[in-house]
This record gives structure tokens, sequence and C-alpha cells, in this order.
């Protein structure tokens, strides 16, 4: 063990949330070093539905039977006080909050409804708010407390169906930050994480085998570190940690485009500077706002900026909230001016901007409204104009309060005009926007959401959780040319008014901001931008990006105890190593750890003490049962899957659904079983278990319904046929059934065979039984093929084929392809594999079963060579790679029906 143990004695803990996964993991370390802890847990399910005590009451008795100090709570978080009075009455006090309650509603943004935003708001956000707010006097009356809230990589980076899951998420963290800025002088400590670990809300989301290596038990001892009394100085940060990994974030902001804050400024004369934005070369590392009066003097300095294009939003329709005065006036007025029709949308009067655009030649009509009544704005506009193009969401209002002065109401309000605000309008133009194919968000941050800011935690948090949401939103909206991107403004305006003195308000114009969001709303844009962060001010525009320190990995859970946690923290903190990064993605998360993972394994070496554990476990694989997984298909599907195994358009009983041969390639058997759920883990039969070890080596598959069906309804059920220890390596066969829903009868049946290195040495059968038709291991004859194809793959073949189901990014994303190993991501192997049936079936007709065995990768583009020899009623076949000579398939084998006859 490193160092003297980190222990809480007389210290109390509360942990939300704390009936399963990371808070019970939380529950029980702090229990284990001496902590009074207070489990909360309102029983719901990870949708947020349901309550029962049993959870909490379940961890409460782990606690006490092992003689630690436990009461359980079950209130809702909501009801913080409840939550927070349940410490104070059984222990006196309270030290620890761990805001670690949450639940996932995942839906893509068109199909998400009103109750999914909500809901994920209240638990996430709003408890958080109110269990800090009620532990908040006192921490401050003992000049001591410790916060976590808990953020996720879906709201660092925003995340593909979880607009509501990273607008929350990302709340938390300007919330956080605000925080720590004004429990710094009573030491009072704030911290975020954004933990990838195993639980209830990830289950749903991430593979069984990678959640097993997440161990909830990977992240506690960063917060151990975090909360415990000797961490003096470590507030306001955000904390990535899963698998092992510990890395620390900030934000990085590039030295950006100054231009001379006059008429002279406009969008055409930002645009000929843009590359000046994103220039990183010399950024800086901020804690708060730019200094924007220096700024402003340097801007003055400067010549008259030189004539630029004009940016032209002749045909568009245009939507600003907010639009009645500040900002929003400016932004209205510019728009107008390049040749939109511009809606002014405000809860005050818009008539006064509507009839100065009209003076100066503009088409404008005022909707006086909420924000937060989103579908009443536009729909205004939908009967008016018929569409909508470009909305600014700048609708926004100020109630500055100290955090121990805030109530539900100022902290409610702010979050509904500004997160709800954005969430209702960009919600109800969403469909118009799909319809086109063509849309241009611009949303508001500012820079207390991205740093925090003293007595605006709910503006902090409202604004960061803006910035969630775009993200997000941007990731949905892309392929249908819909662009969405977060500004964080400084301008004097009425609603400055109330904290900047009134020479910087007058300093301070709109104008100098509405560049920018005209440009980025524009279609002169060098290169689509979408789902990024600007500052802008004075004349100045710049990108805010995510910084990320080389941090440590930890191999193995005896080397990340909370002692070596501590050991290394000088190393997670680090950002000036030369080993800091720049993540703009959830994946850049996980790439992170799977690297770390595969490491640690090649590093690793199994203990040899789990034998009885793992042979176990396989006996009760083996018995165990699946409940079925659906899986339907049509036409569309079959063409689809047909064109990822290099169906050409002359192949039209492949790609026409009319025409009169229309069918199925054999191979399509493969598909229904990819996402089955079996009833059993891998990591479970197997030691050391790896995703990065494993390789596909044989895949089996039998036709049982002739014809195929080109439509059907199936379910698959998949089963553990066999597991062999290979000493160094694992072999694991997994069979799965498919069946017709209606019917019940068999459709196709596959076992896939994966090697696993470095999971053998358990104890296993060392040899696999003989299963027929599928471990038989075929010979190619010493004669010439009987017949040859060769078929070139394209470089888009695993880009297609990955549509029927594989997502693995593996296939598609270079970087993850590097963290595999391979220079450019690879062809599936079951790719190919349907290629090589393709052209059995072509030559000889119709299988009933068919046999491969891989033996090497497949680039895109490459050429591949199937030799083929009839023997019998059984094609022997074997494929190569043209373009290195080397085999991608080999001793493999076709049962033929009834002899073969040629199909295609």
């Amino acid at each position: 063990m490193a160092g003297k143990q980190l222990r809480y004695d007389g210290q109390t803990v509360v942990v939300t949330g704390a009936g399963g996964g990371l808070g019970k993991a939380y529950a029980v370390f702090f229990a284990s070093r001496g902590a009074n802890v207070v489990v909360n847990d309102l029983g719901g399910s990870g949708k947020g539905e349901g309550a029962s005590s049993n959870m909490a009451d379940q961890v409460v008795k782990e606690i006490t039977q092992a003689g630690g100090k436990a009461v359980a709570n079950y209130d809702d978080v909501t009801n913080g006080e409840a939550v927070i009075k349940t410490a104070i009455d059984s222990f006196g006090r309270i030290d620890v909050l761990i805001n670690n309650a949450g639940i996932l509603r995942d839906i893509s943004f068109k199909n998400m409804k009103d109750q999914d935003w909500d809901l994920i708001m209240k638990v996430h956000v709003v408890g958080a708010f109110k269990c800090a707010r009620a532990a908040w006097p006192h921490f401050r009356k003992q000049k001591y407390g410790r916060v976590i809230n808990t953020s996720s990589a879906a709201g660092l980076f925003g995340s593909f169906g979880q607009c509501n899951y990273s607008a929350a998420k990302l709340a938390l963290v300007g919330f956080t930050e605000t925080l720590a800025k004004e429990g710094l002088k009573y030491n009072i400590l704030c911290n975020a994480i954004a933990p990838i670990a195993g639980s209830r809300l990830t289950a749903t989301v991430m593979p069984p085998e990678v959640l097993e290596l997440l161990k909830p038990e990977f992240v506690v001892p960063v917060v151990a570190n975090l909360v415990h009394p000797s961490n003096e100085d470590e507030t306001g940060g955000i904390f990535e940690i899963g698998g092992g990994h510990v890395a620390k974030m900030r934000w990085e902001r590039a030295k950006g485009a100054l231009l001379r804050a006059d008429d002279s400024f406009t969008p055409g004369a930002l645009l000929n500077k843009w590359d000046d934005v994103s220039d990183f070369s010399k950024p800086e590392h901020p804690t708060g706002v730019a200094n924007f009066m220096e700024l402003l003097e340097e801007a003055q300095k400067l010549p008259p900026n030189p004539a630029a294009e004009k940016i032209d939003f002749n045909g568009k329709v245009v939507l600003i909230t907010g639009g009645g005065a500040g900002l929003g006036r400016i932004y209205c007025l510019q728009f107008a001016k390049y040749g939109a029709k511009v809606v002014v949308n405000d809860l005050a009067n818009p008539e006064p901007v509507v009839q100065e655009i009209q003076k100066m030649g503009g088409e404008a009509f005022g909707v006086k409204a909420s924000a937060e009544d989103g579908d009443a704005v536009i729909k205004a506009i939908i009967d008016k104009y018929g569409r909508i193009d470009v909305i600014v969401n700048n609708a926004g209002i100020l109630r500055d309060k100290a955090f121990h002065n805030m109530d539900d109401d100022l902290f409610n309000t702010v979050l509904n005009v500004h997160l709800r605000g954005t969430y209702k309008i960009s919600k109800a133009a969403w469909p118009y926007m799909l319809k086109q194919k063509y849309g241009r968000i611009v949303n508001t941050t500012s820079t207390s959401g991205i740093y925090g800011n003293f007595g605006q935690a709910n503006y902090a948090a409202a604004k960061c959780g803006i910035l969630g949401f775009s993200r997000a939103l941007a990731r949905e909206g892309q392929k249908y040319n819909i662009y969405v991107n977060t500004i964080a403004p400084n301008a004097g305006t009425n609603m400055t008014r109330s904290i900047m003195p009134e020479e910087m308000v007058q300093a301070f114009k709109p104008d100098y901001v509405a560049p920018i969001v005209v440009l980025l709303c524009s279609d002169k844009m060098p290169e689509p931008a979408t789902g990024r962060l600007f500052e802008s001010g004075s004349g100045w525009a710049t990108e805010t990006r995510w910084q990320r320190t080389g941090g440590v990995l930890f191999t193995s859970e005896a080397d990340m105890t909370a002692e070596g946690v501590r050991e290394k923290w000088s190393t997670i903190v680090d950002f000036d190593d030369g080993r800091a990064d720049h993540p703009s993605s959830a994946d850049d998360a996980q790439k992170k750890i799977m690297a770390n993972m595969n490491k640690s394994k090649k590093e690793g070496k199994g203990s040899g003490k789990q034998d009885k554990e793992i042979l176990g476990n396989i006996e009760k694989a083996m018995k165990a049962q699946a409940e079925g997984t659906p899986f339907n298909y049509d036409e569309r599907d079959v063409i689809l899957y047909n064109l990822g195994i290099g169906a050409k358009r002359s192949d039209l009983p492949l790609v026409f659904e009319q025409d009169e041969n229309f069918q199925v390639v054999p191979t399509f058997g493969v598909i229904p079983p990819f996402n089955a759920v079996a009833p059993f883990s891998i990591s479970d039969i197997v030691p050391n278990f790896s995703p990065m070890m494993l390789l596909h080596g044989e895949q089996y598959l039998e036709i049982r319904s002739f014809p195929i069906p080109t439509e059907s309804e199936t379910i698959t059920y998949p089963k553990l046929v066999e597991v062999v220890d290979k000493g160094n390596a694992a072999i694991v066969v997994t069979g799965s059934t498919t069946k017709d829903k209606k019917t019940g009868k068999d459709v196709f049946y596959n076992e896939s065979t994966v090697f696993i290195r470095g999971s053998g040495g358990f104890g296993g059968n060392a040899k696999g039984a003989d299963r027929g038709a599928a471990s038989h291991v075929f010979k190619a004859p010493q004669r010439k093929a009987d017949c040859t194809v060769e078929e070139k793959t394209t470089e888009e073949q695993a880009c297609v084929y990955r549509l029927s189901g594989d997502r693995n990014p593996l296939h598609v994303d270079p970087e993850f392809s590097k963290v595999g190993g391979f220079k450019v991501p690879i062809l599936h192997g079951l790719c190919f594999f349907g290629i090589a049936g393709k052209h059995v079936y072509s030559q000889y007709g119709m299988f009933r079963n068919i046999k491969v065995r891989f033996a090497g990768t497949v680039l895109p583009g490459q050429t591949l060579v199937t030799e083929m020899w009839k023997e019998g009623n059984a094609v022997i076949f074997q494929m190569t790679v043209k373009d290195t000579g080397k085999l991608c398939i080999s001793g493999s084998g076709a049962e033929l029906v009834d002899g073969g006859k040629s199909r295609l």
C-alpha cells in the first residue's frame, strides 16, 4: 500500500443514488474507511420510474454487517432538504456530498418529448442543486465541505440520442465551477467527475464485456482523494475516469482573430481572418472571462478592416429570440441588412425592432411570447413563411444571488428560460429543418457557464447546459445539413448593466459580437462549423476547446487504491509534460481507455486463482437460456446487406426489389444474431478478458429455411457451445439460433468462434469437441482451382457494410483502428466472408451451410480472389488478397443443396 491509509473517521458522507453501481461502491468504500454514510436511493428504474426502499436497505445492511455505520434515505434528490436532514439527524453533521443519482432517457431529438427532457433535468441538475443547497449552510458554518458532482463524456462532448442527458451533465460542470469559486474561502471544495463505469445506466449503451472492465471500483479512489481533508486546493476541476485511466480536463482558448471594432467589422471581414479564430499555436488556459477592455484597446489601434465579401441571406427565414433589445436587436438588424426575413421574438414588445427593420427596407415580423413556448413561436413562423432556416437562441434573464441565498425559484426560473427555452425553440423547429435538410442554429452560452462565476450558480448551470445540448444536437443534425454552434458573447446590454460599469457597457457594443453569429449561420463558411464553442466581443473572436492531461494508467485494481492515486496525483493533473491532448468526442474518451486496457492486459498476468470460479461460471453459462432478441428486416435491409458485400447496380436480383428473382445472398444469415443478447458474459467464463485481445477465428452458418424470406420478423437465441483452454489463450464458441417469430421455425443457425489472447491457463478442456460440419476443417486440393472469381472492394466497402449492424469504430475511424494496431480501418471479417459466400453462390448455387476460417485482414480497396474446388456435394474454397498475396480465408467450405445449381 502506498503511504498512510486515507481515513474519514468522524466524517459524514452523503451519497445519492447509492443503491447500486458507482453509488454503492462509494458508500461501501467510505464506510470501510471510518465514515458515517447516508445511503440515498429512491429505488426507481434506470429511466426514473417507480420507487423502492430495497436497494438502499441492502447497501446499509452490507455496510453494517461489515462493522460500518450507515443509514438509508429514500427521498427523491429533488427533496434535497430531507436527504441532508437524514445526515444531520443521524450523525449531527455532513462533511461530504457526492451527487451521483441519475437516470437515462435516451431518444433521438426528433422523438424526444418534454417529459424526457424535464425528468432528466429534474434528477440530474435540480437534484444536485437541491442537495448542495441544503448542505451549504452546514459547510459554511463548520468551514469545511467537499462536493462531487457527476458529469459524463456525453456532457463534455455531446452524444447522439442524448440531447437531454448531455445538457444536464454539462450543466453540472458550470454549476460545479461556480460552487468552487463561492466555496473556496469557506474551505468548501467542489469538483466534477466524468466517470465511465459499469452501472444500470451504462448497461444499456455499452457491451457487457466492456462494462465488466469499467468497474466502479476504478472510479472511487479518485473521488476518495478529492473529498479527503488532505486535499486543500484541488477545486473546480473536471476529471475523466474509467478503466484504470485518470486524467484532468481544462478549457483551452485560441489566440483568436482581432479586428478593428467599428463599422468595417463585418461577417465578411471576419471570414477573411477565420483561420486565426481557431489558431491554437499560442493558447491560454483561462478560468474566467478574457480581458475585453485590453482587447478593445488593441482593436482600436488597428486600421479599418479591408472591404470584404458580403454575406447573403436572401430568401432565408431567421428567428432571433430575445430580439427586442440588446444583442438580440443587433442580430435582428444585421440579418435584415443581409437580406433575411427576420422574426423578432421577445416576451416584451418586439414591434419597435420590427419597425426599425421595416424603415431600413427590410422584412420582419414580431412574435410576442416566451422562448419556453417554442411551439407557438415556430407555428407563427411556419404559418407566415412556411419554413425556418436559422435560429439564434438569445433570450435570457439574470437572477444573480450568492449560493447560500439562492432559492428554488431563482434557480429554476433561470434554468427554464435559458436552457429549456433553447430546447423548446429548437425542438419545435427541428421537424421543419429535417424535412428541408437545412438549418443553422446558434445557441448562447456565456463565460459564466464555461468558467463559473460567483453568485451565478443558476446562470452558470443553465449556460453550460446549453453548450452540452448544442454539442449533442450538432451530432444529430450534421447528416441533415443542420449545423449547431455555441457562442459566449461579451457585450454591454440591459442585462449586463446590473453587473458592469456604464462606461464598459457603452464600450462593449453588441455590434462587435454580431459578425461571428451572422457568419456561423451563413453558407460562406470555408468548412461547415458544427458542435463548436466560440467566444467573441470587442472585435475579437476565438474558439475554445477541451485540453486533457496525459493522465495515469493503473493497470490493476491492486494498484488503483486511494493511496495509489494520491501517490500519482501530480502526474494526473500535469498539463505540461508533453502528453496532453484535445479530445472532442465521447469516442476520444473511450479510445484512450480501451488503448490503456489493451496495454494493461499485455502487461498483466493471470493469477491462476480463478480456476474453480471460471470453470463453475462456464458450467452455469452452458446451461443458461437466452430470452431471445428480436430482429426484423425488410427488402431495404436485404439490399443494404447485398451492397455491403459488393453487389453492383447490374445485379438486379440483389439490388432491385421488383426484380422477379429478387433474393437474399444466403450469408445474410450472420446479420440477425449480431446484436443478440447472450445469457452469459465472456468476462465471466475466461480470465483476464480484454475485447482488444479478441480475434474472430471461424464462422459457421447453416440455412434452415428455403427459400430465405426477403422480409421477416425473427428472434435469435444465443447460447454458449464450448470454451477451450489453450494455455496462453482461450477459444470461445457461441451458437445462435434465429427463428421466425410467427411460425417458430428455425431460419438460420450460426456458430462464431473467437480466439482470446492472454485468457487461457484456467484448467479447462484443452481440445474442442467434434461439432460436425461446424468444426470441420477443409483442405484445398493440390490441383488448380476449378473456378476463380476476382473482385475489387471499394474504399467505402466498410462504411456500407457497417450499416447492416456491425458499428465497431475499428472499421471506420482511423484513430480507433490505430488503437487496434492497424494503420487504417480494416474491412469486417464477416464482410469478406459474405463476398466469398456470394462467389460460391454465384458459381455453384444455394448451399446448406458454409464454414470459414479467417486467416488475415483486408483493407477496403484491396482486390480479393476466391479459388473454388468442387468435391462431391461440397465446394472447398479459400480467399487471397491479390495486393499482398496473403490468404484472408483458408480451409473453408460449403455444402450444396441438391448438388447445387447457379442462381445468379
